[in-house]
């Protein structure tokens, strides 16, 4: 076993309780494969995509591995209440990286799953049911109703709970929760209830009585209530992003990414998103970004996503090749889904989107193939 997943388990261990599985695989599945991974008791399931040539994308190890409590040791109950897998799973992860890597990651990483989520909310819609904590899925087919959701939602759930009762404390009642809840599937009310039962007499009962379980629980849209994040770790990315937009990248040169790392350029890529959503970057910054950075030419998914996104959305029709190169040559439905639907709302692309998934859509997972034709409307 490598030494990178030997420290993710050994501090997955240090946070909670013992690895009890035994031993660790990791089993490359083919480029089809819909998720970015899968977990299973001794063995998770990966996509291809996150081979960039240079491990720059292993932190997704860091979350299948975090599984092996938050999922397979303690299961939900209920589809509807997949957050108490899914959030507690990015939780550890986080944590994990901020023990590793420098506390500052836990906030970075969270920047980045903020825009996901804020992503998933705008094409699902803030009123939508879907977006809640915990949907009512009654009639609907889970895969219909699978978003960032319960892991972004999730995740901001619990960092709420650990700002009220403090970070020590509440990493004692995860080791706690993992213990009472071992190989038991279990519902949010269980959750609910052990918390408080938990912090009962360790903190001021008013502290317990202001969590409004109904608006965490049910309401839709964005959370009602999301907790400052530290930018220092994102700073950097921020303002490479500002002089792009604003000044058209006046003194920008391509030593300007050297000293980041792959999630920094990951901020950068989502930042210009951001700034741009309103007034699309015009196909001459388009070029110049890619002469300084060599994004086109790019092996990380990650980036390669990002990229395609911005360049679709600045109406670049040279870009169509490589998103059509990278929507047949993997189906992790994270990627694809967005960029058939960026294809698809462009009347210039609209064509080449159904016509690249009719020819391809048989090499896609079901899952997969199933939801692009519905985004397509065929």
């Amino acid at each position: 076993m490598n030494l990178p997943i030997l420290k993710f388990i050994k501090t997955g261990e240090d946070l909670l309780t013992p690895y009890v599985w035994g031993r660790y695989d990791i089993l490359l599945l083919p480029p089809s494969f819909p998720y970015g991974g899968m977990e299973n008791p001794q063995l998770t399931f990966v996509t291809p995509t996150l081979l960039a040539g240079d491990r720059s994308l292993e932190n997704v190890v860091a979350h299948e591995i975090a599984h092996s409590w938050m999922g397979n040791l303690v299961t939900n109950r209920y589809w509807s209440e997949f957050f108490l897998n899914e959030g507690f799973t990015v939780f550890i992860e986080r944590k994990i990286l901020g023990r590793l890597q420098g506390e500052g990651v836990f906030d970075f990483e969270a920047m980045i799953g903020l825009k996901h989520l804020q992503d998933d909310i705008d094409h699902f819609g803030e009123s939508n049911p879907l977006t809640a904590l915990r949907p009512n899925l009654d009639g609907v087919d889970p895969d219909d109703a699978f978003s960032s959701v319960p892991y972004e939602k999730g995740f901001t759930l619990l960092c709420y709970l650990q700002s009220l009762v403090g970070v020590s404390e509440f990493e004692a009642w995860l080791k706690a929760y993992v213990s009472k809840f071992s190989y038991q599937s279990i519902t949010a009310e269980q959750m609910k209830e052990f918390f408080l039962t938990y912090f009962e007499g360790k903190v001021k009962a008013e502290v317990l009585s202001e969590i409004d379980w109904p608006q965490w629980f049910d309401k839709p849209g964005m959370p009602y209530k999301q907790l400052p994040l530290s930018k220092k770790l994102a700073d950097d990315s921020i303002a490479l992003a500002k002089r792009w937009v604003e000044e058209e990248g006046k003194g920008c040169s391509s030593t300007d990414l050297k000293s980041f790392t792959s999630s920094q350029v990951v901020m950068f890529l989502d930042q210009l998103l951001v700034l741009s959503e309103n007034k699309p970057l015009s196909t001459a910054t388009i070029a110049s970004i890619d002469k300084a950075y060599g994004f086109n030419s790019s092996k990380n998914s990650e980036w390669r996503f990002r990229w395609y996104t911005l360049c679709l959305k600045a109406n670049d029709a040279s870009i169509f090749p490589k998103v059509v190169e990278f929507l047949t040559e993997q189906g992790r439905m994270k990627f694809v889904r967005p960029l058939y639907r960026e294809l698809y709302k462009n009347e210039a692309s609209k064509q080449l989107a159904v016509d690249t998934f009719k020819a391809h859509k048989d090499s896609y997972h079901a899952i997969a193939s199933r939801l692009v034709a519905k985004d397509l409307n065929i």
